[in-house]
């Protein structure tokens, strides 16, 4: 009698602790924003200007990429915005992933609820998540700020920032000239260089350019783009330019 006595004692306490535990893990994230990835770190490949990842979820495995960064095997991170490139060849590694994700972020810490909240004064009509993998964001506005100080006279046959979103409907399409400041570069992705551009010009909320080119500059360069225009270009994972200059040359 004895003996099944401490055995039901011992299952009650199995039990228990299983239940606890159970009970933790379930809601341990449960103020998670809604499509946070959970990962361990299995695998860590830095290059000249990324960090690359191979991490575990949920049983699989797969590949990531963020801006250079110090990450640790074995530790737990979590992602919530990443935009995933099928057959990306990395030159530095020699080596084509047949699916990799560039990643927003990339943290320890847990993005909950709470971090979340929208400031009274801005709405969701007006708020931009950038992909650091293109410099786009998802409402398809700019995220890059407006600096302060430019004034650049119009390319010989060119237009500007502003002639171009005034009239984007007449330039779809079309090759257009524009002079502007080179406030933000991300190399090397998709096989070109995403470069925004600014020029002093504004027609409403829209200041800056993005282009794509297989040409390199520098920060503050001042530089004369000539491209072909696409209007409400969708790169996948939601992320679409109002207005993208393509295969564009630097002068």
């Amino acid at each position: 009698m004895k003996t099944q006595t401490i055995i039901l004692s011992i299952s009650v306490i199995a039990l228990a602790i299983a239940i606890y535990f159970g009970f933790r893990g379930e809601h341990k994230n449960q103020n998670l924003l809604p499509g946070t990835h959970e990962v361990i770190v299995k695998e860590v490949v830095q290059t000249s200007s990324y960090t690359y990842v191979r991490v575990s979820e949920a049983k699989n495995e797969y590949w990531c990429a963020l801006n250079k960064s110090e990450v640790a095997t074995g530790k737990t991170y979590y992602w919530l915005k990443g935009w995933e490139m099928n057959q990306f060849h990395s030159k530095e590694m020699n080596r084509t992933f047949a699916s990799i994700f560039f990643l927003e972020s990339f943290t320890e810490t847990p993005p909950v609820q709470a971090e979340n909240l929208v400031p009274e004064n801005q709405t969701p009509e007006n708020m931009a998540i950038e992909n650091p993998a293109t410099g786009g964001s998802m409402s398809g506005r700019q995220f890059v700020q407006e600096k302060e100080g430019i004034k650049l006279e119009k390319a010989k046959d060119g237009i500007t920032v502003a002639e171009l979103y005034a009239n984007k409907q007449i330039f779809n399409g079309k090759v257009v000239k524009i002079r502007g400041e080179v406030v933000k570069i991300s190399p090397a992705i998709m096989g070109r260089n995403w470069i925004h551009i600014q020029d002093g010009t504004k027609e409403g909320a829209n200041y800056d350019l993005t282009l794509t080119t297989l040409d390199s500059t520098s920060l503050g360069n001042v530089v004369i783009a000539e491209g072909i225009i696409s209007l409400d270009k969708n790169i996948g994972a939601g992320y679409n330019y109002e207005v993208l200059m393509e295969n564009a040359r630097l002068k």
